[in-house]
């Protein structure tokens, strides 16, 4: 080893003193560091420091002041603007469209029909969406045409000029109408029912027979649109060298990038997605809409395109939550103990997958309730029907069944004569509680937590 590499740390720095360029020529000597072997986590179920202290958010002055700039504040040279016809029309055939009056009209820069896009489909799980309709429509909010015009209103103009014919297909409107055999088909050949999921614990009959007491009830939930003050947007423009830029307000655009390339038939690289400062989401901008619209219309024209969703639009084209028809069966003990539960539920699911799968299944898991429950049957069905999308929205699945397990659990309180607080504690998930699908659980506060919540309510006061 050179001499000069085994000199000691406060040699060098005796050195550099007496001739400062010295510390240029020798080498670095960095102490050894000790570094921590042992992760440092937090207390289960304690505070960490920030929690109850003041915090101002990064981007909080800009909302205040009323500055931050969303994406209908974007604007580019020579931008155009782009509307989608709907079809109206909730289950037909398109046997012909005609585009020639708005593509004459002056201020029209392009049109767009489904037969001009690489490949016509596009979902998070299953591809059974079109981006624009181009054979058949398969509910009232489905895109048909696009136009591309150097105003919102010309846009707009143009789109009454756009001509379908269509032929008018039987649809079905009811879940529980569209599982049967002889109902029309939303994606012929295939079933309406097009995702299934099962759970079972124990012996279901054997804690129904070994029941006192056994309740039946049926509750559903309706259609909610997520309504965000901003609506869906987006702009898309293309550089020389062929490369497509998109601004959108999805809020997952690492997804909306895989599925644009591949609705354009683009290698993923030459896509680059923009998210912009999302003006509410709730889950309902989680795959794309209408930006494979502005990116073909941006090519045609050779321009910016932007195109931003009516109110109109966001409830009839964007995903909403599922409505579910869930079927309740409880055999309970007198003292009000839950010995058997089954349930039955049928989601909803409009004209298209979306994120119907992942939401049929967390909420056949859950929809036993926070109860420890020895035997369970939990069936769930997702059937397509002709009607706006559903799909991501918070909770996914969860409040509609917690809205149906504690409906029934106060009917079962009240028919037994029982405190509804008191059976929930009976029943309620503790420490090491088994979930119906085996998972053992840990750092479980369900009875405390409803205590606290009592407690501060004044519940036993106002039983009295």
């Amino acid at each position: 080893m050179n001499d000069k590499l085994r000199v000691t740390e406060k040699e060098l720095t005796q050195e550099a003193l007496r001739d400062p360029t010295e510390a240029l020529r020798v080498p670095v000597v960095t102490p050894p560091v000790p570094y921590p072997i042992e992760t440092l986590v937090p207390e289960v179920r304690q505070q960490t420091p920030a929690v109850g202290q003041r915090a101002t958010r990064p981007d909080g002055r800009l909302h205040g002041l009323g500055q931050t700039r969303y994406i209908d504040d974007l604007t580019f040279p020579g931008m155009l603007h782009a509307k989608i016809k709907r079809a109206g029309i909730a289950s037909a055939l398109i046997k012909r469209i005609d585009t020639s009056e708005a593509e004459a009209m002056p201020g029209v820069m392009a049109v767009l029909t489904g037969r001009e896009i690489p490949v016509n489909s596009f979902g998070p799980s299953l591809q059974d969406q079109p981006v624009l309709c181009d054979e058949r429509v398969f509910h009232a909010g489905d895109g048909v045409a696009a136009v591309a015009a150097v105003t919102e209103q010309i846009a707009l103009e143009a789109l009454e000029k756009i001509k379908v014919e269509y032929e008018p297909l039987p649809a079905v409107l009811d879940p529980l109408e569209a599982m049967k055999d002889d109902a029309p088909k939303v994606h012929p050949p295939a079933s309406n029912i097009y995702s299934h999921k099962i759970i079972k614990k124990g012996d279901l009959e054997k804690g129904f027979a070994e029941s006192d007491h056994i309740f039946e009830a049926r509750f559903s939930t309706q259609m909610v649109e997520h309504v965000p003050l901003e609506p869906h947007a987006s702009i898309g423009m293309w550089d020389s060298n062929g490369r497509l830029t998109v601004y959108s307000s999805l809020g997952r655009i690492t997804l909306g990038r895989t599925d644009i390339a591949r609705t354009l038939r683009l290698p993923i690289n030459r896509v680059h997605v923009v998210a912009t400062i999302v003006g509410g989401n709730f889950g309902g901008k989680n795959e794309i809409t209408q930006e494979p619209v502005v990116a073909l219309l941006a090519k045609k024209t050779g321009r910016p395109v932007k195109a931003v969703y009516s109110r109109g639009e966001e409830f009839t084209s964007s995903t909403t939550r599922h409505p579910i028809i869930m079927d309740y069966k409880t055999g309970v003990s007198r003292d009000g103990r839950i010995l058997a539960r089954q349930v039955k539920l049928y989601l909803d699911g409009g004209a298209y997958c979306s994120w119907s799968e992942t939401t049929l299944g967390k909420a056949c898991i859950l929809s036993p309730g926070p109860y420890n429950i020895e035997n369970v049957e939990a069936e769930a069905f997702v059937i397509y029907t002709n009607k706006t999308v559903t799909g991501a929205m918070r909770g996914f699945g969860a409040p509609q069944v917690c809205f149906a397990y504690e409906s029934h659990m106060d009917d079962i309180a009240k028919a037994l004569g029982i405190d509804p607080l008191e059976i929930r504690l009976r029943n309620a998930f503790s420490e090491g509680s088994i979930s119906p699908t085996g998972q053992v659980l840990h750092s479980v506060v369900v009875r405390e937590s409803l205590e606290r919540a009592a407690e501060r309510y004044g519940w036993q006061e106002s039983q009295s």
